[in-house]
């Protein structure tokens, strides 16, 4: 009973600690420009944000197996994937190098003070969200194969 207890707290606890809209929080990309994540979902536009990490290996195995899909997926629908490091000082070197020897096509930011992680609740990684009008749609934690297509039905129900 005890246990029951701590995992229904530990369940409100992470919901309640959850963000329902994207937090004013600013971002660099790789190329050094500042975007601030609420801009990014606005005027009606279709964000998928994912929260990851080099050292992460369902991190990386959830981009790359939406990297297979994502130009037929963006010819159907009008979206985004704003895929958003979470990497910390001693590993952020290697986010670029892993971005183009995976050739990924996405949007990278980099929260190496993991400012957003921490004002989204997300307690783990790789985390994905869906966002309209900075409002979140959708949100998974973890990864397995074939979840990209839950995600991908998701982004077409909000067209």
């Amino acid at each position: 009973m005890k246990k029951l207890i701590t995992i229904i707290s530990l369940i409100f606890s992470i919901t309640a600690n959850s963000q329902s809209t994207l937090p004013n929080i600013s971002l660099n990309s790789l190329d050094g420009k500042e975007i601030n994540v609420q801009e990014i979902s606005s005027n009606d536009k279709i964000a998928v944000i994912s929260l990851w990490a080099t050292w992460c290996v369902p991190c990386i195995k959830e981009l790359d197996a939406i990297s297979e899909y994502y130009e037929e997926w963006k010819d159907e629908v009008d979206f985004e994937l704003f895929a958003i490091s979470t990497d910390d000082s001693r590993t952020i070197k290697r986010v670029n190098a892993m971005v183009n020897g995976k050739g990924w096509e996405y949007t990278i930011l980099l929260d190496s003070n993991n400012k957003l992680q921490r004002a989204l609740g997300a307690s783990t990684i790789p985390l994905t969200l869906i966002v309209k009008n900075n409002k979140i749609v959708y949100r998974h934690s973890g990864y397995s194969a074939g979840v990209e297509f839950e995600l991908f039905d998701k982004i077409k129900e909000l067209k």
